[in-house]
């Protein structure tokens, strides 16, 4: 196993001291978390596995757990027991955190698993009532529609959100760019909404690369870690960016319910946030590439893609879109997002099929929708797997077709 350093101790779980001074993204990207590496005697980041920790001195172990049971922030020295908390993990948790804006971040085993402990939290603080912005990620919708948590949801548009706060509304929770349809939302006039409740972002599809939803107003912003943040389709996860208030009540959550992130799950995240804007940006001028050519090509009725930019294109087609998803040979038919392979999905049929078939078509999400999202691959090599795929398809219907819905912003590019 690559880098499973035993010949240095384990990194404290405490956050490494931050640089003296600003530094740009890409700088952050790649040394956030590792910042005390050189004075561990270490260049590569130690992967600690333990799952519990020695403790002779029992009676300072007992004053630990107590301090975090009644607070939930992190000990100080190694952790007891590695659903407490972990190194490694706590490396990638303090660069997301950086390079978000935020105080803090918590890691999760997937993003389903941060989403299920943030409801928990304002749940156990009597606050159930959700205030949701369509569309959502399918299995964020179907958590909140399904009260499974017992919680209790109310769907609005943007602009009906401050009507909709009742007094025992704990979360105000919005996509942008959404999933699948790529929808944004002005995420500053929105946390203006909320007032005093919290608004969680959720930021998988922009990554902090393109926006940062915390100087916006938003508390918490949410990853699944498993898309960009990872990026190579090998790895789960999910985080929570928020301040250090927050993050306490969710390492006590994360600590009751034992969703942790796996150290090696970890490692390779933090990694992965080391190529996140290059990765980021060069699947975003691609992807521009191809929103273009799609909206000029008379077999796609219309095309999806954010003034943000990003990585991520969604087009009705004219034709079947089952054959679309089954004429392609380079780029790969499968769900999830983020790899530096291109994949292409049917949401209507996947991601997004346990969403009411009616609340799904008044979110946007049509049974001609496809959702992609462009790799790394050279743009010829994608437009003419996709050129083939169409191909398959019927003619056009001659009904008048839409052009590309949006344009792309000056901050995708590199």
């Amino acid at each position: 196993m690559e880098n499973t350093q035993t010949s240095a101790p384990p990194a404290p779980s405490s956050a490494p001291a931050a640089a003296p001074y600003p530094r740009a993204q890409a700088t952050e990207a790649v040394h956030a978390g590792r910042d005390d590496l050189a004075a561990l005697g270490v260049h590569a980041v130690p992967l600690d596995l333990s799952t519990t920790y020695p403790a002779p001195d029992t009676r300072a172990e007992a004053a630990r757990i107590d301090e975090f049971a009644s607070g939930g922030a992190r000990p100080d020295g190694p952790p007891v027991y590695a659903r407490l908390d972990n190194p490694t993990v706590a490396r990638f948790e303090d660069a997301l955190a950086r390079l978000e804006g935020t105080e803090s971040a918590v890691a999760f085993a997937s993003g389903m698993a941060a989403l299920t402990a943030t409801l928990l939290v304002r749940a156990a603080e009597g606050l159930r009532h959700v205030v949701a912005v369509r569309p959502l990620y399918g299995c964020s919708d179907h958590l909140l529609e399904s009260g499974l948590l017992g919680t209790e949801v109310t769907w609005t548009d943007p602009a009906g959100v401050e009507a909709a706060i009742r007094p025992d509304t704990g979360l105000v929770m919005v996509e942008s760019p959404a999933n699948p349809t790529l929808a944004e939302v002005d995420l500053a006039a929105l946390a203006r909404s909320c007032g005093s409740v919290p608004l969680l972002a959720d930021n998988t599809f922009a990554t902090p690369v393109l926006q940062r939803p915390h100087e916006s107003g938003a508390r918490l912003v949410l990853h699944s870690a498993t898309k960009y943040l990872g990026g190579h389709g090998d790895v789960l996860g999910g985080i929570v960016a928020c301040d250090e208030e927050f993050a306490c009540r969710l390492r006590q959550v994360r600590f009751a319910t034992g969703g942790v992130l796996h150290p090696l799950a970890g490692y390779l995240l933090l990694r992965g946030l080391s190529t996140l804007p290059v990765r980021v940006r060069a699947q975003s001028r691609t992807a521009a590439e191809l929103a273009g050519r799609l909206g000029a090509d008379p077999r796609i009725a219309r095309v999806h893609y954010p003034r943000l930019g990003g990585a991520m294109v969604a087009f009705e087609v004219e034709g079947d879109p089952h054959a679309v998803t089954a004429g392609v040979r380079l780029i790969t038919p499968a769900v999830s997002l983020g790899s530096v392979d291109t994949l292409i999905q049917h949401p209507a049929s996947i991601s997004h099929r346990i969403v009411a078939e009616g609340d799904r078509h008044s979110a946007g999400i049509s049974e001609k929708l496809l959702r992609m999202s462009v790799g790394l691959e050279d743009v010829e090599d994608l437009w003419q797997d996709l050129d083939r795929a169409l191909g398959v398809s019927p003619k056009p219907t001659g009904r008048t077709r839409e052009p590309v819905q949006r344009e792309l912003h000056p901050t995708a590019a590199p």
